[in-house]
């Protein structure tokens, strides 16, 4: 069912749900939402299944004409939302009529939204996965970003019986300064103090900021005295901090499989999201954190959007 068309694109918007897994020895990267909160949030106002797909949406959102009654989901950055016109709030359900007109405007705090339609995106399956991996143009709408005159389908999906709305304490508040909880490794044996500077030093995004990694602009990270300054290729995971020969660090995310640089660190599962909604010119450090610790942080985070989930499917 054709829900809606774009009538003005955004900057970069694509079409990704959950990931695409399995298909990294074969060079295909997992994909998918980058903050993976947002995005299950946005199904999970309009009452559509994990994993349903999404239009992601970097800095500046999408103006879109809605083509049949559906209800819509935004959340992620902080961002005006409006229909007709009219300011409507992001992180609920909004019930939307054939000709009306949504539009996402310039982010004021974070980096990316999610809009999420009854139903979910329907796009071909490629892979198991209806992610766009712009990079190999498969994928999502056409295997690339959005454009202007695209008139993209639904999945099959009922419309609420009532609204929803996030609780305000459950809403992230994306700041222009964070800490980042990293697990030391893989390859923190090749620094000595570089690793001590590492954790004690103030980065800042740089602009080559992208869905692949955030190269961070700071003081030069140093190997140890005798130390090689790359490995030999090895897979690569979202949260892998790399350090290339010029000392300069790179959070890898989720359109890498592989790499030949040092990982000093890697950055827990739970604060993806985080880095997600990070512009350029926001501050990052990072903080040590052992393994154990952070999959007591995950298993938190797990029981946290369970009660989110229940909380709102109950209705209250």
């Amino acid at each position: 069912m054709e829900i809606f068309k774009i009538k003005i694109p955004g900057p970069y918007s694509t079409v990704q749900d959950g990931g695409r897994y399995g298909y990294q020895r074969f060079g295909i990267p997992p994909t998918g939402a980058l903050d993976h909160f947002a995005y299950s949030m946005a199904n999970l106002l309009i009452g559509n299944p994990e994993g349903a797909a999404v239009v992601e949406s970097t800095v500046v959102g999408p103006e879109i004409e809605i083509l049949d009654e559906v209800d819509l989901a935004v959340t992620g950055a902080d961002a005006a939302i409006t229909l007709n016109n009219k300011s409507v709030s992001g992180w609920s359900s909004i019930r939307a009529k054939a000709g009306d007109i949504l539009k996402l405007g310039p982010v004021k705090k974070g980096c990316r939204n999610y809009l999420a339609v009854s139903g979910g995106i329907d796009v071909p399956l490629v892979m198991g996965s209806r992610s766009c991996y712009v990079g190999a143009k498969i994928g999502g709408y056409k295997g690339r970003i959005l454009a202007k005159g695209d008139v993209l389908s639904r999945g099959a999906g009922t419309l609420l019986e009532r609204s929803r709305r996030m609780p305000e304490k459950y809403i992230p508040r994306y700041e222009t300064e964070m800490v980042l909880r990293a697990v030391p490794g893989p390859q923190d044996d090749f620094f000595d103090t570089g690793l001590e500077d590492f954790f004690a030093s103030e980065f800042l995004v740089s602009t080559n900021a992208n869905r692949m990694g955030y190269r961070l602009e700071g003081p030069r990270i140093l190997y140890k005295d005798g130390a090689a300054k790359s490995i030999i290729s090895e897979p690569s995971l979202s949260g892998g901090v790399q350090i290339p020969p010029d000392g300069q660090a790179i959070i890898l995310l989720v359109e890498q499989t592989v790499g030949g640089y040092t990982k000093i660190a890697t950055v827990i599962s739970s604060d993806i999201t985080r880095v997600a909604q990070a512009l350029p010119g926001h501050k990052i450090r990072f903080e040590k954190t052992k393994l154990e610790k952070a999959y007591t942080i995950y298993q938190e985070r797990q029981k946290h959007l369970l009660n989110i989930k229940q909380m709102l499917e109950g209705g209250l």
